[in-house]
């Protein structure tokens, strides 16, 4: 288990680092004057060169791309965001109060979107090919279709300008988090409605069940100890993969909304070339995804633990 830990761990470090270097070289050499970005976004006006040579050499950008990698990643160890080039403050207070309101949107859409997913699976697997399993395979698919900008518009449009039901923009009150929660909740929904139903499908079919329903053994113990734990490995992958897709529709969904959170916070600081800001969010975002891979490794080998004897 240490070896196995040791070479997730490892694995998890080759990627922080890759996306780390990645993200820093697309701002380096992105299109236009970053130095000019800074000083606009700064000062908010028209400027002379020499203002802008000045903040080009207070920001570092007159030194190599290694040195300016290097200054950034430094502090990086030492578990230092930096100092916004824009603002003049540190990073790590503002990217808290983005988490604030990212992470419990996050975490209400996943919730969500298994409360909708799993009672509609459980409704199309029992019976395959029905009226019901037709049904429930299409909203599923339709809703894998609909981009989360278009629906959240369509939320908007419905239940906050028409019905005046709920707010749109802001998050000043809960009320403000339903409809940028069910904007993405309908989008996981919709991936883990058609693999639980799958995976429960493919479970059911495991030519050792009928000789384990001959031992007596009773549905619900069977269902419990055999086709839950098979249909699961499925399920928790695409719950991970559905991590990625969730911290990517946030982006837009925020913008849309108009909410602070991580979204709009990495916008402002592309739009900005804000280097420590945007570094924050994706250094943020990798350690997210590698360490939520490291525990469906670990899921996976107490569930199923053949798969640690196949890897080792």
């Amino acid at each position: 288990m240490i070896k196995l830990i040791s070479g997730l761990l490892l694995r998890a470090l080759v990627v922080l680092s890759g996306t780390a270097i990645l993200t820093f070289a697309l701002l380096w050499n992105a299109p236009g004057d970053p130095a000019t970005a800074i000083a606009m976004a700064r000062f908010d006006a028209l400027l002379s060169d020499e203002v802008i040579d000045q903040v080009r050499a207070e920001v570092g950008l007159n030194r190599s791309f290694w040195q300016a990698f290097g200054d950034w990643l430094g502090p990086l160890l030492r578990l230092d965001l930096g100092y916004s080039a824009v603002t003049g403050r540190a990073v790590w207070p503002d990217l808290r109060t983005a988490m604030g309101y990212t992470f419990p949107l996050a975490f209400a859409a996943l919730g969500l979107g298994l409360a909708l997913s799993v009672p509609l699976a459980l409704v199309a697997a029992k019976r395959p090919g029905s009226l019901l399993d037709r049904i429930a395979v299409g909203i599923a698919s339709l809703g894998n279709a609909i981009p989360a900008y278009w629906l959240g518009l369509i939320l908007i449009l419905v239940f906050a300008v028409k019905l005046a039901w709920l707010p749109a923009l802001g998050a000043s009150t809960p009320a403000h988090a339903i409809l940028p929660a069910l904007t993405l909740a309908l989008g996981v929904a919709a991936s883990l409605t058609r693999i639980i139903r799958s995976g429960i499908l493919e479970a059911r079919g495991q030519p050792f069940l009928p000789a384990i329903r001959r031992r007596g053994v009773s549905a619900r113990a069977l269902g419990r100890d055999h086709i839950a734990p098979h249909a699961a490995i499925p399920v928790i992958t695409v719950f991970g993969l559905e991590l990625a897709f969730l911290l990517e529709g946030l982006v837009l969904v925020e913008v849309i909304f108009g909410r602070p959170g991580l979204g709009t916070f990495l916008v402002q600081a592309i739009l900005a070339r804000d280097f420590s800001h945007v570094q924050a969010v994706v250094v943020l975002t990798a350690l997210i995804f590698v360490t939520v891979n490291l525990i469906i490794d670990l899921i996976y080998r107490v569930i199923d633990p053949r798969i640690g004897e196949s890897n080792a």
